[in-house]
């Protein structure tokens, strides 16, 4: 008897457990952060505001979310083409000792013209100054001088950022002392960037020109930063953790959102509504923290590009950005000088 009553006791316990499991098993959290076509799992412990792990890595790796992106090179090397076939080669300068501290100028029959350097995407650690021929024309047409920076990729300098933000500001203060020897006004150079570009465009507009370098504070008189990254301890959270050293002094120097005292030029902010969440969030706010400071901004939100659609749009003068280039340069899409 007593065997059998402790039998039924815990046949009876068992039964309340599960019944007062299930209703918490059946409200589980499901992972809401995810490209698309991928199945939801039971979200795990968060790792950033509602991100868990792999929500989080989703997050910086965007090829899961822009499917079209090898379509996307190979039009852009098409166009590449066309447009060195009508310009030329662009000159190749050092702005700095290393073999790989050049740049490439595509030059402007305009006298004393305006300048947009270009700092390339692609995570920190691929792409080159060579993929963004395309966009020359446009601003070669304009009247102003077009500079793509070449740079190190993350993985040849040890998984140091610095070493790159220093390359891009090594190069604009190359430009600025130096701009009268291509035709250039010193006074007139501007920035943009995408991508990885865009967070290291953002690192040069947000430099303290005048303690660093002894240049003017107004260096650089404009910049546009496409789909950046501003605020690195979020992604250091990520897997690009496997191969950027996210160091403690990398977070607080190159997280361009902790630095906008130094900012002194106008600024676009600009990221398209088919990109990760996080992209998203990272631009809206960092657009949102330069209004706050007082600080010139334009927001430009891209409905229907993903990541890589949008950065195309700067080598058209009739494109989103490369529109939104030529006004922040004041400059006329139709000249052709």
């Amino acid at each position: 008897m007593a065997t059998t009553r402790r039998a039924i006791l815990g046949a009876a316990l068992a039964t309340a457990v599960v019944s007062a499991a299930g209703p918490l098993l059946g409200q589980q959290r499901m992972q809401t952060y995810l490209p698309p076509g991928v199945k939801p799992k039971p979200k795990g412990p968060l790792v950033f505001l509602d991100y868990d792990q792999e929500e989080i890595d989703y997050a910086y790796d965007q090829a899961p979310w822009a499917p079209n992106r090898d379509e996307i090179e190979k039009r852009n090397e098409q166009k590449s083409a066309a447009a060195i076939a009508r310009l030329g080669p662009p000159k190749r300068v050092a702005y700095g000792p290393a073999e790989i501290e050049k740049l490439d100028l595509y030059a402007t029959r305009q006298p004393n013209a305006p300048i947009n350097m270009f700092i390339h995407g692609g995570a920190w650690r691929r792409g080159n100054s060579r993929r963004a021929a395309y966009m020359s024309e446009a601003y070669v047409d304009a009247g102003a001088h077009f500079i793509s920076v070449d740079f190190n990729n993350v993985g040849e300098v040890g998984g140091s950022l610095l070493v790159m933000a220093d390359q891009v500001r090594r190069a604009v203060a190359w430009a600025r002392r130096n701009a009268a020897s291509f035709g250039g006004d010193a006074e007139r150079i501007y920035i943009s960037g995408a991508s990885s570009g865009g967070h290291l465009a953002a690192c040069a507009l947000t430099t303290d020109w005048q303690r660093e370098f002894g240049l003017p504070a107004d260096t650089l008189k404009g910049g546009l930063c496409c789909n950046g990254m501003y605020e690195l301890r979020p992604v250091s959270l990520s897997a690009r953790a496997s191969y950027v050293k996210f160091t403690p002094e990398t977070i607080e120097q190159l997280s361009p959102l902790r630095h906008l005292d130094k900012l002194a030029a106008p600024v676009v902010v600009a990221h398209g509504t088919l990109e990760t969440p996080e992209f998203q969030r990272q631009n809206r706010d960092f657009a949102d923290a330069v209004k706050r400071a007082g600080k010139p901004v334009t927001y430009i939100v891209g409905r229907g590009y993903n990541h890589f659609e949008i950065q195309e749009t700067l080598g058209n003068p009739y494109g989103l950005l490369g529109r939104a280039m030529l006004e922040l340069m004041k400059l006329n899409s139709g000249q052709r000088p």
